[in-house]
């Protein structure tokens, strides 16, 4: 079997060889010729000349751009992203006034986003309103009688929030071509276990933002001081017990162990404080599925256990404050006020977004996919997308010969890798089916708390309808105007949705060196999270499978250790360490990245003739490598605020921008050897301490 795996192999070499061949001669027709002699997406005045390369690669690069973009009081962090982000948002924004200016008729799809978009900018409606849009319901969970609490419960959960837990319908991890039913953990207002379990400074101080919170926000639906602090700490006793068994977020990367199917009749043994029989029919109006899966089972247990101990005033007021919580953002602005108080001391924001801005992100949130045909159409030109066609295929084949080239992976571990890497299917721009938002109801006789709740309705529905059904392999899981990119191994796929095909990313009038260093790194990340410490769980066809032999996982496993040591040894502040295991698949998918790009990139060149090593191939005397490794540090550009580092390093699976810069990139060779870092230089990590994966 070994030698058969290894002549299959040898075959697919072969043939990956050819491919390399004739994409390289394709990509010299399509991609732009490097050696312009000035830079377009990198803005040389920026570089900070009084900090060497050798001593900090992030500021020398980054530092002027830092001083020019200084955060203003509505951001708690600005860089390279706010700023597509931004001017997306008004491409967004002329749409939508432009929809507005066209007396849009009842049912369009004009008339459903003007209204939207008006009545989250209409305050004064909306504060005349105050919270009458939620008494009836408020009243509903007050009055609810003993013998009624198992109906109250699934009322919730089939319309306003997922108390104690969540359920739902997600591609099965086994078996992507259809949908599994899902019970995970969850109820948790504050997300991560730690803000409720640490008592450092930073965590007691959220905590006591939260619960501010929680009785400002119900003092606003109306209730007494009194009753609101009782909400309060009953809401922090329930999600603290739910916190105390929630997984870490390092537990939560281990996507096999999240994957523990039950028998509907074992479900309901081993989970008996939920009728399961009745709550699929109740909750998502389908028959109850045969077999469910859990994903975290610690957490449904302990979900479990205080359904059946909490009393009905405990289970109310938490159901209370769930469906106020869900509520606050499209009342009146006193909700509003309440939650950017909370921001304040969650993030550091000292100032609210303007309302214009929270009310396109709403619109888009509701029909998003209906606003980004209409980019696209108006933003979005045919020949970026061939153009990313060419340069995604061109980073295939230099991942194909990282793969084929790795000394660490057998040849039958390489033969299922090259497999999937060859089975990737690409997205780029917008889909080919848009979504059909005509049953969607929008009133604007209905308060705007109401026209949110029906449009959540539509889209919960929308999921739900999926029961039964194939896997549709055609839908996004981001909309066009989306300043974004993703890997989905479910699908085996990678998505480079439109408004990312901006500078400093992509500019057709740059030379290719900033091109590749900027969307060329972004596709190497994206097909690198194929590969990464979740992805590498799913084959070619986005099914979980191990397709690994034991001594590759084992030398995978190893690799990364090494990579978690660098990224939990720096400090991103004082006393706060980076989170190695926690961002280990986004520091995978960086390192790739820009490898796999960097050869890429290497290659088109010498398609081209171009000799990187010329004085004639230079731009603004910088070498070609040079400035393919200041393009990517350009993309990291910005600045944050403590209270922000302290919230992305206890939530985010990305690390902080200067450590995806300056930790990642003193691995890799070439980038050592481009700008002559040497034995000494902070930026230089010898030879044996360098940890290569893919």
């Amino acid at each position: 079997m070994c030698q058969i795996k290894n002549v299959e192999l040898i075959n697919i070499i072969k043939m990956f060889k050819q491919i390399i061949v004739s994409f390289a001669l394709a990509a010299t027709g399509s991609l732009l010729v490097s050696g312009q002699e000035h830079m377009k997406s990198l803005n040389p005045d920026y570089f900070d000349k009084d900090v060497p390369v050798g001593v900090d690669f992030y500021k020398h690069v980054n530092h002027g751009w830092q001083k020019a973009h200084p955060l203003t009081p509505e951001h708690a962090r600005y860089g390279q992203f706010n700023i597509l982000n931004d001017s997306s948002e008004l491409r967004v924004k002329n749409i939508v006034l432009n929809l507005g200016s066209t007396n849009p008729q009842p049912g369009t799809i004009a008339q459903k986003v003007w209204t939207i978009y008006s009545q989250a900018m209409d305050s004064v409606r909306r504060n005349a309103e105050g919270y009458a849009p939620i008494v009836a319901d408020l009243r509903r969970i007050e009055n609810t009688k003993h013998e009624e609490m198992t109906d109250l419960f699934y009322w919730m959960h089939g319309n306003y929030a997922s108390p104690f837990f969540g359920a739902g319908p997600m591609e099965d991890l086994a078996d992507s071509k259809v949908y599994a039913m899902y019970v995970s953990g969850g109820g948790m207002g504050l997300g991560d276990r730690d803000y409720y379990l640490l008592d450092d400074a930073r965590n007691k101080k959220v905590r006591e933002a939260y619960q501010k919170l929680i009785v400002s926000q119900l003092k606003n639906a109306g209730y007494k001081n009194k009753d609101a602090n009782r909400v309060m700490k009953n809401v922090m006793k329930i999600e603290t017990a739910l916190a105390d068994s929630a997984w870490t977020r390092e537990q939560s990367r281990n996507i096999p162990a999240m994957y523990n199917p039950y028998t509907l009749a074992d479900l309901q043994k081993t989970y008996p404080s939920v009728d399961w029989k009745s709550f699929f029919p109740k909750t998502m109006e389908i028959d109850a599925p045969n077999r469910v899966i859990v994903t975290e089972p610690s957490a449904v247990s302990q979900a479990m256990n205080l359904m059946a101990s909490l009393t009905d005033r405990e289970i109310k007021d938490y159901y209370i404050w769930k469906y106020v919580s869900q509520a606050a953002p499209y009342l009146s602005d006193a909700f509003s006020n309440a939650s950017f108080e909370f921001n304040k001391v969650y993030s550091g924001v000292q100032q609210q977004r303007p309302r214009w801005k929270r009310a396109l992100g709403a619109t888009e949130g509701s029909l998003g996919e209906a606003i980004g045909q209409l980019y696209v159409e108006k933003y979005f030109p045919e020949s970026s997308k061939q153009y990313m066609v060419g340069l995604v295929e061109n980073l295939r084949t230099a991942l194909g010969k990282h793969i084929i080239s790795l000394p660490w992976m057998t040849p039958e571990t390489k033969l299922n890798a090259i497999k999937k890497l060859m089975a990737f299917k690409v997205k780029i721009g917008y889909p080919d089916k848009w979504k059909d938002y005509s049953s969607m109801e929008v009133d604007p006789k209905l308060s705007y708390y109401e026209n949110m709740h029906n449009v959540s309705m539509w889209h919960q529905r929308d999921i739900y309808s999926k029961w039964g059904k194939p896997v549709d392999k055609t839908e996004w899981g981001m909309t066009p105007q989306t300043v974004n990119a993703y890997y989905s191994p479910l699908a085996n796929e990678i998505v480079f949705p439109a408004a990312i095909l901006q500078a400093p990313f992509f500019d057709p009038e740059a030379s290719d060196a900033e091109n590749y260093g900027g969307i060329g790194v972004v596709i190497g990340h994206e097909m690198s999270h194929g590969f990464d410490d979740q992805g590498r769980n799913f084959d070619a066809e986005g099914n979980m499978t191990d397709w690994w032999t034991p001594e590759d996982a084992a030398a995978f496993n190893e690799l990364t250790k090494g990579l978690v040591a660098q990224f939990d040894a720096v400090e991103v502040l004082p006393g706060l360490h980076a989170n190695g295991q926690y961002t280990l698949g986004e520091n995978i998918g960086d390192q790739g990245g820009l490898r796999v790009a960097y050869t890429a990139f290497m290659d088109s060149q010498k398609a081209k003739g171009v000799d990187v090593k010329s004085d004639s191939a230079k731009i603004d005397g910088y070498t070609p490598e040079q400035v393919f490794y200041m393009n990517y540090a350009n993309l990291w550009a910005g600045n944050i605020r403590d209270e922000e580092i302290r919230s992305l390093t206890t939530g985010d699976v990305h690390s902080l921008g200067v450590n995806r810069v300056n930790v990642t990139l003193r691995n890799i060779a070439p980038f050592l050897e481009a700008f002559s870092i040497k034995e000494g230089d902070p930026m230089y990590r010898p030879a044996e301490e360098r940890v290569i994966i893919w």
